[in-house]
């Protein structure tokens, strides 16, 4: 579940817990709402904390000279 889905949970909870007054035998739609709102809440920071581990951040390329006396850039992984 990505992070649309989990604003989609959020969304459905808060209209069932504050914009519905219907009844239903054996179910408390309160209850249900605060539940997919919870859900919702921890898929988000789920999501934005492994999003935050994959941002890789690439060093600036450093110029580098080599004995005769060429330009060359590295590309911040040890490359050339």
């Amino acid at each position: 579940m990505g992070l649309g889905g989990c604003i989609i949970l959020i969304a459905v909870g808060a209209i069932l817990t504050f914009a519905t007054d219907w009844d239903m035998q054996g179910v408390n739609l309160d209850v249900v709402g605060v539940i997919f709102m919870i859900v919702g809440l921890i898929g988000v920071t789920t999501f934005s904390s492994i999003a935050k581990r994959r941002r890789v951040v690439v060093p600036p390329a450093t110029p580098v000279i080599d004995e005769q006396g060429h330009h060359h850039h590295r590309d911040g992984y040890g490359g050339v």
